[in-house]
């Protein structure tokens, strides 16, 4: 069985998709679409910056979402590749998650453009700059950063608690936290205290996937609501629950509970290889195999395999091997 993957924010560099365009007129299609769908030049950004445009949450989540389908729609146009035949499941990081929804016939390419931008917009808007944080605990399990991020949680001058929650379970060694940027610096102080090796604040604009970006799911779960998703025709590994949905209503659902809610990673990786996935293909990037690898090794039935898929030489790898 195989699980085709998406990554997420963060994955986003200058030039990306350039060449796959140079390549491909399947791939300039897609990047053409989501300029239209957007009504801006998003791949002259993604081609030559700047980088700090790039990296805006509103431009970062649609120009990732769309490096991803590119490769994807080169796989299916150009080299016949039918995606529930070669496919079990789709999953995909935070944004990558709505990646794999367009992939699965969920959403159409224009409207994910849409909801990725409304998404990375609100969330933005979410939390006044400078009121939270995330940061990345290198070295620390499930158990370590729900204790580490119950310590830091209230202020020790007022007693009063601030958010400070796990915001991504990625793999055996590597949990972030989200929430009150004071609370967020108390956690990385902290982190020799509870047998983590490193604490280290990320460079993001608003604190993702925790109770502060409550607004921004209460905007999703409009927007969802007018642009709801569609059957799937592959099943979907959810974020929040690291299990199979199929259900369009649901999707919906947890489409909105993911705005505040923890990005089962670790656990949807685990789950995807109990449910009999020995391939993982991740497309547009090289971000989720190694913590794939990481989650999975070690549990029996044999080591899983993980090919990252970005260039054309990739592509016709894979191709080959399907």
């Amino acid at each position: 069985m195989r699980a085709f993957v998406f990554p997420g924010q963060g994955s986003q560099k200058i030039g990306m998709g350039v060449d796959l365009a140079a390549a491909s007129a399947a791939a300039r299609e897609v990047f053409q679409e989501v300029d239209d769908a957007l009504g801006q030049n998003l791949f002259a950004i993604m081609r030559e910056g700047p980088e700090d445009v790039l990296t805006l949450t509103e431009n970062a989540q649609p120009a990732i979402m769309a490096n991803a389908i590119a490769t994807l729609r080169v796989l299916e146009k150009e080299g016949g590749l039918v995606l529930p035949e070669k496919a079990s499941f789709v999953a995909g990081h935070s944004l990558g998650e709505y990646t794999a929804l367009c992939a699965a016939g969920a959403f159409s390419l224009a409207d994910t453009a849409r909801l990725l931008k409304l998404r990375g917009q609100s969330m933005q808007a979410a939390v006044p700059v400078g009121v939270g944080a995330m940061c990345a605990l290198l070295g620390a399990d499930i158990e370590k950063a729900t204790l580490l991020a119950e310590a830091a949680a209230p202020d020790p001058e007022t007693g009063e608690r601030e958010v400070c929650t796990i915001a991504n379970d990625n793999d055996p060694g590597q949990v972030v936290l989200s929430g009150h940027k004071a609370a967020i610096e108390r956690a990385i102080a902290l982190v020799k205290d509870f047998g983590i090796k490193r604490g280290m604040l990320l460079p993001v604009s608003a604190p993702f996937h925790c109770p502060l970006m409550q607004p921004a799911a209460e905007a999703m779960a409009e927007a969802l609501g007018k642009t709801p998703p569609g059957p799937l025709r592959v099943a979907l590994f959810a974020n929040v629950t690291a299990a199979i949905v199929t259900d369009a209503l649901d999707v919906r659902r947890l489409l909105v509970e993911q705005v505040t809610g923890r990005v089962r990673w670790r656990e949807s990786a685990i789950a995807m290889k109990d449910a009999g996935v020995e391939h993982f293909v991740e497309l547009g990037g090289k971000v989720l195999a190694p913590m794939i690898t990481r989650s999975t090794s070690g549990l029996g039935a044999g080591d899983v395999q993980v090919t990252s898929v970005i260039s054309m030489d990739d592509i016709e790898a894979l191709l080959k091997a399907l």
